[in-house]
This record gives C-alpha cells, sequence and structure tokens, in this order.
C-alpha cells in the first residue's frame, strides 16, 4: 500500500509540473465540487487554497515581461442535526507589466435542507465580479430540489432542479457603455463522484442554465462542467487538479462565449 501511495503521488506532481495553466474564470459556480463530507465527532470543517505566481523574462533587455498573480479559495460548512449551512470565496488576480489582466472573486452562501434524505431542498444566494470580462457584478438568489439517483459504497449520482433570480450590470467592450440585464433562469444540473481510493477522488458536475429575455425575445442558454480529481497526500494536504468549462450561447454584450479554466495546487484541511 505505501509502494503504491508514494507512485501515485509520484504520477500526479508530473502531471502538475507538465500541465501549463490557464486562469480564465467561469461563469457558473460548481458547488458540487466544494462539497466536504462530514468526518466523525464534527460538525465544522474548513478547507483553504492559496497560490502565488511571480514571473520575469524577456527577450530583449529594454522589453521586461513581469508577471504577478495571487489566488485564494475558501469552504467553509457547517452540519447541523439535519440541514448543511455551506459559505464559499473565492479570489483571483493577475497582472502582466503594470496592466491587470485577470481580477475575479465571488462569495457563495447555501443552505441544504433535509440533507440525509434522498429528496432534499436547497436555497443560494451570490455576488461576483469578473472585471477583465466586463462583469461587475453579478448577483443572484435561488433555490431548487436536488435528488439523489445513485448512492453505492464507491459512487454517488445526484441531479438538480431549480429556479433562479439573475442581475448583472456589464461594461460593453468597444463603446464602454453599461448594461444592466434582470432573468428569471431554470437552473438544472447532474453531478457525479467517484472514489477509486482513500486517496483518490474524482467528482464532475454538468449545468445548464436559460432564461427568456423580453429584450431579444430569445432565450439565454449557458452551458458549463467540470471535473476534478483529488490526491491525498496526508490527512490534511492533497494535491488537486480541476477543468472548467463554460458556453455562454447569447451573451448580454460581445464577449467570448465559450472559456476555460485548468488549474493545479495544494489544498491544506482543518
Amino acid at each position: 500500500m505505501a509502494s503504491e501511495r508514494r507512485i501515485l503521488i509520484t504520477l500526479t506532481v508530473l502531471l502538475t509540473i507538465l500541465i501549463a495553466t490557464t486562469e480564465v474564470s467561469a461563469q457558473i459556480l460548481n458547488i458540487e465540487r466544494y462539497r466536504l463530507e462530514q468526518e466523525e465527532d464534527k460538525s465544522f470543517l474548513m478547507k483553504a487554497t492559496m497560490g502565488l505566481s511571480i514571473y520575469n523574462r524577456s527577450a530583449a533587455e529594454d522589453s521586461p515581461v513581469d508577471l504577478f498573480g495571487y489566488n485564494g479559495r475558501i469552504n467553509a460548512i457547517y452540519f447541523s442535526e439535519k440541514h448543511i449551512y455551506t459559505a464559499i470565496g473565492q479570489i483571483d488576480y493577475l497582472k502582466i507589466n503594470e496592466n491587470p489582466f485577470l481580477n475575479f472573486g465571488y462569495v457563495h452562501l447555501r443552505g441544504h435542507f433535509f440533507s440525509e434524505n434522498n429528496s432534499s431542498f436547497e436555497v443560494f444566494t451570490q455576488a461576483s465580479y469578473d472585471n477583465f470580462r466586463g462583469l461587475d457584478p453579478r448577483v443572484l438568489l435561488g433555490s431548487g430540489l436536488r435528488q439523489k439517483l445513485l448512492d453505492t459504497d464507491r459512487s454517488l449520482i445526484y441531479a438538480g432542479v431549480g429556479v433562479l433570480y439573475e442581475w448583472e450590470r456589464w461594461k460593453h467592450p468597444q463603446d464602454k457603455n453599461i448594461v444592466e440585464s434582470n432573468l428569471l433562469k431554470s437552473t438544472n444540473y447532474i453531478s457525479y463522484r467517484l472514489s477509486v481510493n482513500e486517496y483518490l477522488d474524482f467528482n464532475a458536475i454538468a449545468y445548464f442554465q436559460t432564461g427568456y429575455d423580453s429584450g431579444i425575445e430569445k432565450f439565454r442558454n449557458r452551458v458549463s462542467g467540470n471535473f476534478n480529481l483529488n490526491s491525498k497526500i496526508c490527512d490534511r494536504f492533497s494535491i488537486t487538479n480541476s477543468f472548467d468549462f463554460s458556453y455562454e450561447q447569447r451573451p448580454i454584450v460581445p464577449i467570448t462565449g465559450f472559456i476555460f479554466n485548468f488549474r493545479t495546487g495544494i489544498s491544506y484541511s482543518w
């Protein structure tokens, strides 16, 4: 078992070194990957991840390229007798020379009621910003039903259906005018979690959100997905690898419809 563990850790570290990271913010928060399993005799859990990037390289002496970036995430969860309450925060910042390239963050609060039942109920609210894409802010409030479809020793499958109200304020990339949008949307997802062994965990989720915009007399649709591979090093440290993508069929302002994000890092739990 010890040799298998060393091999798994070595492969994960090599993967971390070999794959280049692209930092682009996703538009739909994947709450599923932040769910923490309750540990025995613990009603409160917290997980934090932090990263720092500093880079300097240039082909010409008088044209330096300096990169500075940081990111941080925190996930806190409280288990009551029947319900679960979650708070999640994230911030990402990247500057190239003197120009901010990425400035993104959010706060998400959620209550999951009767969480042990096959059918349960959730309410949530979120505030976020994405200055690079011109979004500042997005505020939403919603609720939905969550249904357990499969529960085995190693696998879990859930599906969710719900509704949310979303208000956004965008800066148009060409004329710099402010454009506001408020829509009532349907939000739906299906998620899958697999515990390969005590050191390796995989989870994935697919979201679909849609809302009718009377201003254009069409539906605005979003599709997103997320894949996570977590490798446990010891009781408190783990290596995390995740890939997110999001596709916006009809953006509020003319921006890139498809965005993705790969990140890898080390997490500490207590």
